[in-house]
């Protein structure tokens, strides 16, 4: 028994990266913020509702996420020292991001899309650290999760990610165009568009042979849709209709775009620049 608790233990402990991980780079805040929209990351970080007087645009944290498993209280992002990351290192923010692992050395629930953000470039999750550092901070204490037994979920997480956490750079194909790239990028990386349209397996890790073909919605009532067939099942006309989709969403009759979770998805994807949003498109429209 005392063995077995043991070996639980030691195979399920944080394994993060070494500070060595972190290249020499300048960070490039610009680009952080357009991978901050990508990701949506406001949108999870929103402001403490029963804190009066926050501001709605800045990621403060808080908010109740709802999961299967309980609530969740996404942390705040602001470069705030006592409550937020202003006192994080580079390697311990990249760690969050990439690792899932938290300052105090405690695995981060999945919800947290960083099973798509370890595909990232690191100097990328550096700029995305440069933009929220260039934030005004914001002082929002931490919620703890409602879900039951956190502590054992948490380390019992260190076993799944053996099995569910693909640490393998994002590659270009090079049988493929930039803007085809691109949008690759942007959907497997930053975008974690996955997270939700692609199913899960027994391990509730994704099902990469069913990538991007819809499932179960993440907060546990409806069904998330496919993203194959965008043009044949005549959802949109083509590739710029799926972008005018992007930037207008439902104000222009693009149904579903900008109501339930894809509504904030919308919002965020608007701010990006028009070719990334082509990229986008052309990506996902390639999905036969």
């Amino acid at each position: 028994m005392v063995l077995g608790l043991l070996a639980f233990w030691l195979v399920s402990a944080p394994r993060p990266l070494p500070a060595s991980a972190v290249p020499a780079h300048t960070a490039n805040a610009a680009n952080g913020q357009l991978l901050y929209n990508a990701g949506g990351c406001k949108s999870c970080h929103k402001p403490n509702p029963d804190v009066a007087g926050l501001d709605s645009s800045l990621p403060s944290g808080g908010a109740p996420f709802k999961t299967p498993i309980g609530t969740l209280y996404p942390p705040n992002l602001t470069p705030d020292i006592e409550t937020g990351i202003g006192a994080w290192s580079d390697i311990e923010f990249v760690n969050a991001v990439q690792r899932g692992i938290s300052k105090d050395s405690q695995h981060l629930i999945p919800a947290f899309p960083y099973t798509s953000y370890a595909r990232m470039p690191v100097a990328d999750v550096l700029d995305i650290r440069a933009y929220l550092m260039s934030l005004p901070p914001v002082a929002s204490p931490k919620r703890d999760a409602g879900v039951p037994l956190a502590f054992i979920l948490r380390r019992g997480l260190g076993l799944w990610k053996w099995i569910s956490l693909d640490t393998t750079a994002w590659m270009p194909d090079t049988t493929q165009s930039e803007g085809w790239n691109r949008g690759s990028y942007l959907v497997n990386g930053p975008g974690h568009c996955g997270e939700c349209h692609t199913p899960r397996n027994l391990f509730m890790a994704s099902d990469t042979s069913r990538f991007l073909m819809g499932g179960p919605h993440p907060e546990g009532v409806g069904k998330v849709p496919s993203l194959h067939k965008l043009i044949e099942s005549k959802r949109y006309k083509d590739a710029a209709d799926l972008v005018l989709a992007f930037q207008n969403g439902e104000s222009f009759g693009y149904e579903h775009m900008s109501a339930g979770g894809m509504g904030q998805v919308q919002s965020n994807l608007a701010k990006l620049p028009q070719g990334d949003l082509e990229a986008i498109a052309y990506y996902l429209t390639s999905f036969k």
